[in-house]
């Protein structure tokens, strides 16, 4: 056990240093000791140094990554306050946000949620495309939102899902298969892959990225500390 906990401050030293953390002194013997007696500190350091990398991948990509897809963005598009979302139509914890991000829309007139298409399971590209192409007639949180509720996204959903929002489909085909939307497709990719995020949904606010169906409350918490 002792040596695992050796390791784990190792780690965690190196971890520190890579990150410019301030952790003064953590090299030394009687620091050792400490943390040698008291190792559930460890996640605390570890977690700390996670959010710092997190934060420093961020910064090269902040202004593009808040900046939408021209119409993909829910709540007020001129809100002050940005959350990123990283969504695919085949993602069932995806689905399982809606209620949520709906709930923070209807309590803050201020918040834009910006929705970047990342199709990673079977059959979600179709999907993404024809969502992409809503945005680009104005009707994306239609669609977004009836896409959710009809589940898995056959071809007979994604057709349900267009009527629904009042999409011109032949229109929405052309603009779907555009080579605008096959970059923007790859453009959230390569920002997904810069985070290092592993799957859907996942998240920015402001310097906070995270990952998964985190709930109601612990969005509101970040957004709230963010702008604490």
């Amino acid at each position: 056990m002792k040596h695992v906990i050796t390791v784990l401050i190792a780690l965690v030293a190196g971890f520190a240093g890579a990150a410019a953390f301030s952790f003064s002194g953590l090299g030394n013997p009687q620091t050792r000791e400490y943390l040698l007696e008291n190792p559930e500190i460890l996640p605390e350091l570890a977690s700390a140094w996670q959010q710092r990398d997190a934060q420093d991948r961020l910064t090269s990509i902040s202004a593009n990554v808040t900046r939408p897809f021209d119409g993909a963005v829910l709540g007020n598009p001129n809100g002050s306050k940005t959350l990123v979302k990283f969504t695919d139509y085949a993602c069932g914890y995806c689905r399982a946000t809606v209620a949520d991000i709906d709930r923070l829309i209807a309590e803050d007139p201020e918040l834009r949620v910006v929705v970047r298409e990342w199709p990673i399971f079977d059959g979600s590209e179709a999907p993404a495309r024809m969502s992409l192409a809503a945005a680009a007639q104005g009707k994306y949180d239609a669609f977004y939102h009836a896409m959710f509720a009809l589940g898995s996204p056959t071809a007979e959903n994604i057709a349900a899902a267009a009527r629904t929002a009042g999409l011109d489909m032949e229109a929405a085909r052309l603009f779907g298969s555009s080579d605008d939307v096959t970059a923007e497709l790859a453009r959230n990719g390569e920002f997904a892959r810069q985070l290092q995020f592993t799957g859907t949904p996942s998240w920015v606010y402001g310097d906070r990225v995270f990952e998964g169906a985190v709930g109601y409350e612990q969005m509101r918490k970040i957004i709230a500390e963010t702008e604490g």
